[in-house]
């Protein structure tokens, strides 16, 4: 597991700009955190590295956004209000794992329906400062 501290949102999005470089279709990226621990940040430093900075919108009330660039396709979901992976299987939303690079928040809910091979990306709020993060990753399956 690799861990790794940030002090701002800012540094939060530079962070996942980095990180989102190694990143290629068939990647699932799981996003667990608190309501505010910097998941969402994270999804807009993300694409940013894709220079899609200004198109993230929330999929909370959709499930998944799709955003595009060039060739590669980026699938952004929210499965916060989603019961359980049967939900998600009914949307396909499955088919998506290989089609593009998938970032998923609240995605132990859907633990179950991931493939074999995924990112999970812990973030931790520090309860002293508001802006620090912790930021845990661990590569599932490798």
């Amino acid at each position: 597991m690799e861990k790794y501290i940030t002090n701002s949102e800012e540094e939060t999005k530079e962070f996942a700009k980095e990180f989102a470089k190694k990143l290629k279709i068939g990647d699932v990226v799981i996003l667990s955190g608190d309501l505010g621990s910097g998941k969402t940040k994270f999804v807009e430093g993300v694409l940013s590295n894709f220079g899609l900075e200004n198109e993230i919108s929330s999929p909370t009330f959709t499930i998944v956004n799709e955003y595009k660039k060039d060739d590669i396709n980026i699938y952004h979901f929210d499965v916060y209000r989603l019961e359980d992976s049967d939900e998600f299987y009914a949307i396909g939303g499955e088919e998506y794992f290989e089609k593009g690079i998938c970032l998923i928040e609240w995605g132990e809910i859907i633990e179950d329906a991931l493939p074999n091979k995924y990112i999970k990306i812990n973030f931790k709020r520090n309860i002293e400062d508001d802006n620090k993060r912790e930021i845990n990753i661990d590569y599932v399956g490798e």
